[in-house]
């Protein structure tokens, strides 16, 4: 505390925003002109002078506020990827375009003006939309905090595109396997059977393995940002049940702590490292290049693909929404076949008028369900199995 006593007097001594102010405490002790001090902090804080009067916050400028909303909002409620992405955009382009104007002055024209100024610069419309997201928190908070007058701007989005996935084949999947080694194949193999990300993969921890129930947590992800262990992307753990060939490989080397995946030092991956590594199987291969999102990709498109419902890939990937998994219902066996086929006078007569055709998530759980003696043959004709195809119940 700058409290200090001078001639019989208590006074306040002390810097905020690199100005220095001195007052003299209303109450003479030490203990008033600490409160009083903190009092003072308090006004500076929301933009009030030291006597108490409304400042003119409508004329803070935009390069003004960055700084505080990004230390007293940002810092305490994003991950640290989240914090970095968010800094390259205010570095990049949002404090070089309103850095000189006033915050209460930055209107719908201005928003529209940056928006033209990235589309002439080459930016996608999604890179667009992600800096005018930041840019819109920022401004709502300042209109919170400062309790300026009226409203934040209006901000329209611009539309984009659906994003395309990219996934591999089941022969593609192969050859990745058959050109890969050591520990960058386990890697391949966990993100194919698993669908994690590269973040989770980095984390895995030997821990986050139940081999009594044959799953893994996800619990963890890495960050080359901070070089530790943070929560999985949306803080949510999930539940991913192992295969066979997956849970063979690792518990060959099983352990009971630290991390699943080390390098050759024995030192947790880096981004730049299992990159490196993908492309080169990738070379090997004879495969385009793909990076390890795609792997996540192929995950989820062959669960679709195979029938799986889309609330349990949702499950398996993490989505905080299924709108989010929808990306994959294109790939998905669906009635949409059998109304085209129904339109064709030449395929009319045999389509089929039921469940899609080629749904081996459900036949599977069929399977399982007559093989544990829960239904018998009767029960299961029908559902329309042939009980020739079944299995013989243990």
């Amino acid at each position: 505390m700058a409290t200090r006593l001078i001639r019989r007097s208590w006074w306040v001594d002390f810097r905020f925003d690199h100005t220095r102010h001195r007052k003299r405490s209303p109450e003479n002790s030490r203990a008033g002109a600490r409160a009083y001090e903190v009092a003072l902090r308090q006004r500076l804080a929301r933009g009030e002078d030291i006597d108490g009067k409304q400042r003119l916050s409508e004329r803070l400028t935009f390069s003004e506020f960055v700084p505080k909303w990004f230390e007293e909002y940002v810092i305490p409620n994003n991950k640290p990827s989240e914090q970095k992405a968010k800094k390259y955009a205010f570095s990049a382009s949002l404090v070089p375009f309103f850095g000189r104007t006033a915050i209460s002055e930055i209107g719908v024209r201005d928003v529209e003006q940056y928006k033209a100024q990235l589309v002439r610069e080459g930016k996608s419309h999604k890179t667009i939309n992600n800096r005018l997201a930041v840019l819109r928190k920022c401004l709502h908070t300042a209109y919170d905090w400062l309790n300026l007058a009226g409203t934040p701007p209006k901000i329209v989005w611009l539309k984009c595109p659906p994003p395309r996935t990219d996934h591999l084949a089941t022969d593609e999947c192969d050859l990745l396997l058959q050109h890969s080694s050591g520990t960058i194949r386990e890697m391949i193999l966990c993100a194919l059977r698993t669908g994690m990300r590269q973040g989770e993969l980095k984390g895995l921890q030997w821990t986050s393995i139940d081999w009594r129930n044959s799953s893994v947590a996800v619990r963890h992800s890495r960050s080359d940002y901070t070089k530790s262990l943070g929560s999985p992307k949306g803080n949510r753990e999930r539940h991913i049940p192992l295969d066979i060939d997956l849970r063979e490989v690792l518990s060959a080397r099983r352990r009971a702590e630290g991390y699943v995946f080390l390098d050759g030092n024995g030192q947790p991956f880096t981004h730049m490292k299992v990159s490196r590594a993908l492309a080169e199987v990738c070379c090997r291969a004879g495969l385009r290049k793909i990076g390890w999102h795609t792997l996540r990709h192929t995950f989820a498109s062959h669960l679709a693909m195979n029938g799986t419902p889309l609330n349990i890939v949702q499950a398996l990937l993490g989505h905080s929404t299924i709108t989010m998994t929808m990306r994959y219902a294109h790939v998905a066996p669906s009635a949409l076949r059998t109304a085209i086929e129904l339109a064709n006078p030449r395929t009319a007569g045999t389509a089929n008028y039921g469940q899609p055709v080629g749904n081996k998530w459900q036949e599977r759980q069929l399977q399982n369900t007559f093989a544990n003696g829960e239904i018998d043959e009767n029960q299961a004709s029908t559902h329309g199995y042939p009980p020739s195809d079944l299995p013989l119940a243990a």
